[in-house]
């Protein structure tokens, strides 16, 4: 087995990256963390876990609660996952659930994907779900990820393209909740249909050996749809994005309830479904 990222910091090749400057929209609220809970690796990273050997050191970056880091540690039993995130309580989360999980090759830590504080050439595989659609630069972010992996290995990266999201039956209240959502996470440095730029972002970056796919989730069952429904109910009216909406003007209390009865109000239709689409990338270092 190869030895373990070291916590220390090394120079990196290029000029000292940058830092974080965007606010992720979503915060951290129990409705947020109700969808990050539901996250594995077989429903968010089945495009990369074939690419998964026993040995590997793998570095997850935006590991929220760890529900999908704990299962790639289960997918490298001779290897190592470092799972970080930009806050510090949240990784406390995922160091918990590893316990509970049973997993003892995992290694926690805060971080900032502008400047990770690892030596080059560290990592075999560094993953990042749901992440460069809200970073300040997601370029600096892939150079950074690519810095730290070893020549051979991969960086791998998958966001969703909230343009793209498509449900059935039409819903004034979803247009709606749609249009306020591009709004407030641009208004925060984010990029929310980052799913059809990765490949762009990655060749910014670099990368010139790029695997580019696609894949859903798809909410259609009575209990999928009143969970989704549900929890961005929820997150409209009483999370981070919620307040950024309001004190940025993009929308009053009175607007956002009124989006959140309509979510509720579209998931009751028997026949409702819907679909988010994420573009992903394996990047070849």
């Amino acid at each position: 087995m190869s030895s373990l990222p070291s916590t220390s910091s090394a120079s990196p090749t290029s000029s000292t990256p940058s830092k974080e400057t965007a606010v992720y929209t979503h915060g951290h609220h129990e409705s947020v963390l109700r969808s990050h809970r539901w996250r594995t690796a077989a429903n968010s990273a089945a495009y990369l876990t074939g690419e998964l050997k026993p040995h590997m050191l793998v570095l997850d970056i935006g590991c929220g609660p760890g529900t999908i880091s704990a299962d790639l540690a289960g997918l490298v039993p001779d290897g190592h996952v470092t799972a970080v995130d930009a806050a510090p309580d949240i990784v406390e989360q995922a160091r918990a659930h590893a316990a509970e999980a049973g997993r003892a090759n995992m290694s926690f830590g805060v971080a900032d994907v502008h400047a990770l504080d690892y030596p080059d050439d560290t990592f075999c595989v560094v993953h990042a779900h749901q992440v460069l659609q809200h970073v300040g630069d997601p370029v600096q972010a892939l150079r950074e990820m690519r810095r730290v992996t070893k020549p051979g290995g991969i960086v791998a990266a998958r966001d969703a393209d909230y343009a793209a999201f498509t449900w059935f039956p039409e819903a004034p209240a979803l247009d709606e909740w749609l249009d306020l959502y591009h709004r407030v996470a641009r208004a925060s440095g984010g990029e929310p249909d980052a799913g059809r730029r990765l490949r762009s972002w990655a060749r910014q970056a670099g990368f010139t050996d790029i695997d580019s796919t696609a894949s859903t989730w798809c909410y259609a069952t009575d209990d999928d749809r009143a969970w989704w429904s549900g929890l961005w109910a929820d997150r409209t009216v009483a999370s981070s994005y919620a307040r950024l909406a309001t004190e940025g003007g993009h929308a009053t209390e009175a607007e956002l309830a009124a989006i959140a009865r309509g979510w509720r109000e579209w998931a009751r239709a028997e026949d409702a479904w819907f679909m988010v689409p994420h573009g992903e990338i394996l990047c070849r270092v």
